[in-house]
């Protein structure tokens, strides 16, 4: 909690290893080792800007995210002071109303964060949006994600077995951070497809539940590429409370190669429009338990068909469609949390652009 958050500052001459226990006992850590946030670091950190400063107040316990906590976070994380504007806009954009942090930060799913970087600052910071971009190996990745997951955890309060009520968690809740491969994309990029300059940057979270692989090596034309998409994101299992197979906005990671085949017949939105309208699941092919349950939560639908057809999005404009990853005919799905929750795209303001 931020109380304790503000006890983490620790005197430069400490050890790693009594610092590391020091904070593990406040709870204050994933459980990694961490980078000692000391005075120096926290200054050197911030750069000059107003620590008190708070950027957003966060759920569940409504803890001040002043720049001050997001730092201490972010030299925990072991970021470098360059990507702070990163997370600064993270933290703003997880603490918008339609997000849900609520919901996200105290479900017993498997929601966790997950941090979508677009245009030039990506690059400027080495952000990976290639090979293994999903994976280890690449420090901006690596500990911005980490650093928005402490954020939340010691700022917003959410402690695992107390607050942060997972059932089983996943290991995106420690980190979930990767950058839009724009030049391999043969659309525009996302953050351009929700309404922001091509120059401008960008960060867009979402609440993941998880990831699935999605291999297909066969398929040479555009719907059949898509059929195998769709198919792979019917999962009976994920049924939502608001009857849809999946959270608010679906998201679909196309490697360089899949998206490739895709956009040779396909414009972004004629993909969205296929996917929404292929990825159907009869309420007839649940067990009958789940069968009767569904159609009594929502008997008062006008629409007899959405009773009866579970879709994977309300929209096919809310199936978010990005590039990233190398080379192969692999791509992942990943189903957002079925609680309620909107992606949110938030300009980086970085000290050349303000």
């Amino acid at each position: 909690m931020s109380a304790n958050l503000d006890e983490a500052v620790v005197a430069p001459g400490l050890g790693f290893d009594e610092v590391h226990e020091r904070l593990y006992a406040l709870g204050l850590t994933d459980g990694l080792p961490v980078v000692p946030p000391t005075v120096t670091r926290i200054e050197a950190m911030l750069g000059g800007r107003d620590p008190a400063r708070v950027v957003a107040k966060l759920a569940p316990l409504s803890g001040e995210a002043t720049l001050y906590r997001i730092a201490i976070c972010a030299v925990m994380a072991g970021c470098l002071p360059e990507y702070l504007p990163v997370l600064i806009a993270a933290v703003e954009a997880v603490a918008e109303e339609e997000f849900n942090l609520l919901g996200i930060q105290t479900t017993t799913g498997t929601a966790a964060p997950v941090v979508i970087v677009n245009g030039p600052i990506a690059a400027s910071l080495g952000l990976n949006a290639g090979t293994n971009a999903l994976g280890p190996g690449v420090r901006a990745n690596a500990t911005i994600g980490r650093a928005l997951a402490l954020v939340l955890r010691d700022v917003g309060g959410a402690t695992p077995g107390e607050l942060d009520m997972a059932t089983m968690g996943q290991p995106g809740k420690y980190t979930f951070c990767f950058a839009e491969n724009e030049q391999a994309n043969p659309w525009e990029p996302l953050h351009v497809s929700r309404g922001f300059d091509r120059e401008q940057s960008t960060v867009t979270v979402l609440a993941a539940a998880g990831t699935v692989e999605v291999r297909d090596e066969c398929s040479a034309r555009a719907e059949s590429l898509l059929t195998t998409f769709a198919h792979s994101m019917l999962g009976a299992g994920s049924v939502s409370g608001s009857g849809m197979l999946s959270g608010g906005e679906p998201l679909l990671l196309f490697s360089p190669d899949h998206a490739r085949i895709i956009a040779r017949e396909k414009t972004r939105e004629a993909a969205q429009a296929f996917l929404f309208e292929t990825a159907r699941l009869p309420l007839s092919a649940l067990p009958h338990e789940t069968q009767a349950h569904l159609r009594q939560r929502h008997a008062g639908k006008p629409d007899g068909e959405t009773n009866e057809v579970l879709r994977v999005a309300a929209r096919a404009v809310n199936i978010m469609l990005v590039v990233v990853g190398g080379t192969g005919f692999k791509s992942t799905y990943v189903p957002t949390w079925g609680g309620g929750t909107r992606a949110i795209t938030m300009p980086i303001e970085t000290r050349e652009s303000t």
